[in-house]
């Protein structure tokens, strides 16, 4: 649908003849309102303050202040697994480096699927935004919003400090509405959204702040026994394989550093505001990171640790006395961000892949007033709230978990294909060679360890849900089969939605590069 001038001056909205993708869809006379160019355009509208919230709004989720233990657990030592949260900083550094090059050479929203479709084709990027918009990106919100709703829920059946267990759909209607109350936000403004974002991320690192200056004082006062060595390596674990395990545990609490990477064509000056966000969101992350670790250990033994289902909460009884409350607030704070960083991101990746014609055409259609894809973000909603119904589907996550880092080290490879291919084009950032490379091979790593230490069939079946995209590629993508009915449901949603198809053409978009 597009926004048309009649000759006496108002405004109607025409659906697109096709109900199809963007360029098509247009009518004659319709243009882009920012640059007169066909189809309506995403704004750039985040700028490095909002960019750097986004990362570190979306890193800090609820990983940080519920499950260190998961660390431990593999590493079996308070040593180790400071170690493996200092390495999961630095990989996630140099990682998003090497997206920050690839999304300055391709300046496109969608991340990996906007890389691997311009460098190794279609059917990879096609297979990565199939896993990603239908299992990754949902459960990944659903999970947060989940957290949000059970510390929420003990909130409200425990004002008087009780230990009293709400009812087991509390939990999921508040993670129900904080979905709805995201979607809202994101489909009403980008400056709202990101807005959110930074409030959020002030009230997150407020909270681990808070729990620094706690250890800080601890270890003034001399709580230092277990983080001495060598006795806090002593009982390291010497299998080389669990600490892939551990690495899975420490990088889902860094999950997010990729996050700008989906917005690109939303990013005030790209070419500085991306790799400077990343420098300074991420390195800030993996100090909070560490001192927040160092701080639990000040308090509770490794034992201790390992038997708190939630270490941040476990903590702030121990400390904070009547005040503990203030912890689990914090925790609400830094779930409900982190899912909007997740749906901001979701639905950003939904909207790139529906307008390279590889999902349905409604999906890669813009506000024609607000300039945001809210087709693509109620479709990302959607399906996570599906996901907020069955009681558990954890174990579905960790499986799908390695996928991930399968599509990451396909993507960092697509940057060392670009290096070859097109060696002379122009680069503002261009990270040296090891770098990638480094990153591949950490890849491969996460990819294969889990499946050696624990082998399970649920690894197997992961693959081949993957591999089950291909039956709607072939005739959809491939042969462009289009169902005869699809034509009318676009125009019902053009005309519900009011929206109109979009474009992009990064080749001969002119970015400022202020």
């Amino acid at each position: 649908m597009s926004e048309v001038r009649e000759r006496d001056g108002s405004k109607k909205y025409s659906p697109s003849t096709n109900g199809g993708t963007g360029k098509k869809g247009l009518q004659d006379g319709d243009t882009d309102s920012q640059d007169g160019s066909k189809g309506l355009k995403l704004k750039r509208q985040v700028g490095l303050i909002s960019g750097i919230a986004m990362i570190v709004g979306t890193m800090i989720g609820s990983g940080i202040f519920v499950s260190p233990k998961g660390v431990l657990r593999q590493t079996e030592s308070v040593g180790m697994s400071l170690i493996v949260w200092m390495l999961c900083g630095v990989l996630s550094i140099i990682g998003a480096l090497c997206y920050a090059e690839l999304g300055t050479v391709i300046p496109k929203s969608g991340g990996e699927y906007a890389y691997l479709l311009d460098t190794l084709g279609p059917i990879p990027a096609f297979l990565f935004s199939w896993i990603s918009t239908i299992v990754l990106k949902p459960s990944s919100v659903s999970a947060i919003t989940l957290t949000f709703g059970a510390y929420a829920s003990q909130a409200l059946f425990n004002t008087d400090g009780g230990d009293c267990d709400p009812p087991t759909i509390t939990p999921k209607l508040f993670a129900a509405v904080a979905i709805v109350l995201i979607l809202f936000i994101n489909c009403a403004s980008v400056k709202w959204a990101t807005s959110v974002q930074v409030v959020f991320t002030a009230a997150k690192l407020t909270a681990l702040v808070i729990i620094i200056i706690v250890g800080v004082i601890k270890l003034f006062q001399g709580e230092v026994a277990n983080l001495t060595p060598p006795e806090s390596f002593a009982t390291s674990s010497l299998q080389p394989f669990a600490y892939g395990v551990a690495f899975y545990q420490g990088l889902w609490a860094y999950d997010g550093w990729n996050q700008l990477n989906y917005m690109t064509e939303e990013l005030v000056n790209p070419y500085r505001n991306l790799p400077l966000a990343i420098i300074i969101g991420i390195p800030l992350v993996t100090v909070l990171y560490l001192m927040v670790n160092i701080s639990y250990f000040t308090v509770m033994t490794p034992a201790e640790l390992l038997s708190s289902n939630a270490v941040a909460v476990t903590f702030a009884s121990r400390t904070l006395g009547p005040m503990a409350w203030i912890i689990p607030f914090f925790v609400c704070c830094s779930t409900f961000g982190a899912a909007n960083g997740s749906v901001f991101a979701s639905g950003r990746l939904a909207f790139v892949t529906a307008r390279e014609g590889h999902t349905v055409d409604v999906l890669s259609m813009v506000h024609v007033k607000r300039y945001t894809p809210v087709p693509a973000l109620i479709f990302q909603a959607v399906i996570a709230l599906i996901m907020i119904i069955p009681g558990d589907f954890d174990t579905l996550v960790n499986y799908f978990s390695f996928t991930a880092w399968l599509f990451y080290g396909a993507t960092v490879g697509a940057l060392l294909i670009l290096r070859y291919k097109r060696p002379d084009v122009h680069r503002p950032i261009k990270v040296p060679i090891f770098i990638p490379i480094i990153v591949l091979i950490a890849s491969v790593y996460l990819v294969i360890a889990p499946i050696i230490d624990e082998p399970a069939l649920e690894y197997l079946f992961a693959l081949l849900f993957i591999l089950a995209g291909l039956v709607f590629y072939v005739p959809f993508v491939h042969y462009k089969l289009e169902l005869p009915f699809m034509k009318h449901i676009t125009v019902f949603f053009q005309l519900l939605l009011e929206v109109a198809p979009s474009s992009h053409d990064y080749k001969t978009e002119e970015i400022e590069a202020a």
